[in-house]
C-alpha cells in the first residue's frame, strides 16, 4: 500500500529539510509546494495571488503517484483544517495510508534564527521574514497527528522518527 506523508508547519520549522531527507531515505516522491507555486508564478498564467493553485497541483501529482503505488512526501505549510482535510482525502481516495505530521521548532530563538538566516534554493522565491512567520494564519490542529519537534534534534533523528511511524501502520502517533 502506498503511503502519503503530509508534512505541515510554519516556515523555518524544518519541513523541507526533513521532507527531502525522508524522500531520499525511503525513495518516496517529494512534492514541495514552494517549488510548484514558484513555477506557476514564473509561468505568468496566474495574475495576482495563487490561492490554492499550488496545493491543487501537488495533490493531483500526489494522487497520480499514489495510485501507481509510490510513496509521496508532501511538503507544505498546510495551516488550515481545509487544506489538511484535502490532503487526507487525496491519500484516502487513492487507497493510501496517510501519515499527517506537524513539524515544529519549539525553541523560538532557534526558529527565528533559521528564518532570518536561510536563503532560498528556488530561483525567484521570496522567503517570509520572521514577522510574516509569526503573523501567519495557522490554525490549531483538531485531530491526531505526529508532532516532530526539530529544536535541538538532528535531521537524521527526525527522519528516524518518521520512518518508525511509517513502520507502524495504524499505530497511535508518537513524537
Amino acid at each position: 500500500m502506498a503511503r502519503l506523508v503530509v508534512l505541515s508547519g510554519l516556515p523555518g520549522a524544518g519541513k523541507s529539510t526533513l521532507a527531502k531527507a525522508l524522500a531520499v531515505a525511503t525513495g518516496a516522491v517529494w512534492l514541495r509546494i514552494d517549488s510548484i507555486e514558484q513555477a506557476i508564478r514564473d509561468a505568468g498564467v496566474v495574475p495576482g495571488p495563487l490561492d490554492d493553485a499550488g496545493y491543487r497541483a501537488a495533490q493531483a501529482a500526489a494522487r497520480d503517484n499514489l495510485v501507481l503505488g509510490r510513496d509521496v512526501v508532501a511538503d507544505c505549510v498546510n495551516g488550515w483544517t481545509l487544506t489538511r482535510d484535502a490532503w487526507r482525502a487525496t491519500g484516502l481516495a487513492s487507497g493510501a495510508e496517510v501519515l499527517e505530521v506537524e513539524v515544529v521548532c519549539s525553541d523560538i530563538e532557534e526558529h527565528r534564527r533559521r528564518v532570518e538566516a536561510r536563503a532560498s534554493d528556488i530561483a525567484g522565491l521570496v522567503l517570509p521574514d520572521w514577522n510574516a512567520v509569526v503573523g501567519r494564519d495557522y490554525h490549531p490542529w483538531n485531530r491526531e497527528r505526529l508532532v516532530v519537534d526539530t529544536a535541538g534534534r538532528t535531521i537524521d533523528a527526525s527522519v528516524q522518527t518518521l520512518i518508525a511511524a511509517l513502520a507502524r501502520p495504524g499505530a497511535e502517533p508518537e513524537s
